[in-house]
């Protein structure tokens, strides 16, 4: 009799279920090939034995770790964090294990050893998940051609010969700039991210051609830069309110920033969506109980991390054989615009 503490073994589960190992294996690994009674009396077995099969033996018949490489930067902001999460849900879901690896700062050039040390743990492909900022994507250049497992980028531009998840974040501009054109708005603000994040670039142009196209203006004091921070976008309001007194709305780059718009608003008795309108970005869980509910353009980043770990392992099952083989393409996401009361103007 084994001790008690001791795990079972898939020899113990297959002589208990009357079965071989092997078929024991074709149930574990849900394969087609064994019929529903089998099936049903082996999962019974494993659940009473509390069964856990190897990661390591699979590992070794396999020849793979079962492991992703994953690389971020900037937990502290939303967007880098809920990616994170979702590609930890995706990966768990999909059996697999994650290393992590976070940059002390987006614009770290020397990336060389990160991936060293994930190759040296033998991953079986790696999730580049840092945000574009500045010139953070220049030392890609110098990587070997032949790194030996496929990579797939998050939160950046497309670029020929990568393979690349994003949001549409130039769409999801368009789409908050025309909704208060829409509503009869027609000096609008911005308060842009970062422009060193090709995020907040993207949205801003938006905001800029979007005007533009309906022949409203969009020049230099019509809008402020702020850091993502609701700190910084109370500054960025005062400094655009200065610059741009008869504005009547404004799009902000993210919900954290148009918090800080909501609350100039109401120290001022500026009544919204009467006299201000007011659209973010992001759809934070919070934005819904802002004062007044915040519109705002909702980018589903657990959707772009579960497309960017489905595409990695597409490409790690399909038997590929070194980075010429593998077919490379982008996946762009378009965003959804959720329209709540601070840019609903009450019509006349």
């Amino acid at each position: 009799m084994r001790p008690k503490l001791a795990r079972a073994t898939i020899k113990e589960v297959a002589s208990e279920a009357g079965v071989s190992t092997q078929t024991v294996s074709r149930v574990v690994n849900a394969r087609p090939d064994v019929s529903p009674e089998t099936r049903e009396r082996v999962q019974k077995v494993i659940e009473r034995m509390r069964y856990q099969p190897s990661a390591l033996a699979r590992s070794l018949i396999q020849q793979r770790s079962y492991t992703l490489g994953v690389v971020t930067a900037g937990l502290k902001h939303i967007g880098p964090s809920r990616t994170l999460n979702g590609i930890t849900r995706a990966a768990e879901q999909a059996g697999y294990a994650l290393l992590l690896k976070e940059l002390p700062r987006f614009d770290a050039d020397d990336i060389t050893p990160i991936f060293d040390a994930l190759l040296s743990r033998h991953v079986d492909g790696i999730i580049w998940a840092v945000p574009e900022v500045g010139e953070n994507r220049k030392p890609f250049s110098s990587l070997p051609l032949h790194l030996g497992v496929p990579i797939v980028y998050i939160t950046m531009g497309p670029r020929d010969g990568l393979s690349v998840v994003s949001i549409d974040n130039y769409l999801g501009g368009r789409m908050a700039t025309a909704h208060l054109i829409e509503q009869g708005y027609r000096r609008i603000g911005h308060i842009a991210g970062p422009l060193d994040w090709w995020e907040a670039r993207q949205r801003m142009a938006a905001w800029k051609d979007t005007l533009q196209q309906f022949g409203l203006e969009a020049g230099d004091r019509h809008w402020a830069e702020g850091n993502w921070s609701p700190a910084s976008g109370a500054q960025a309001v005062e400094k655009l309110f200065k610059q741009y007194p008869d504005m009547d709305a404004i799009f902000v780059a993210n919900d954290q920033m148009a918090l800080s718009v909501l609350q100039f608003a109401c120290q001022r008795g500026i009544q919204i969506p009467e006299e201000l309108g007011v659209v973010g970005f992001d759809d934070i869980p919070e934005s819904a109980f802002f004062f007044p509910p915040l519109t705002t353009v909702q980018q589903d980043q657990y959707n772009v991390a579960r497309i960017a770990v489905e595409e990695i392992l597409k490409i790690i099952e399909s038997d590929w054989h070194g980075e010429a083989t593998i077919e490379r393409k982008s996946v762009t996401l378009a965003p959804t615009l959720v329209v709540r009361e601070s840019s609903v103007r009450p019509r006349k």
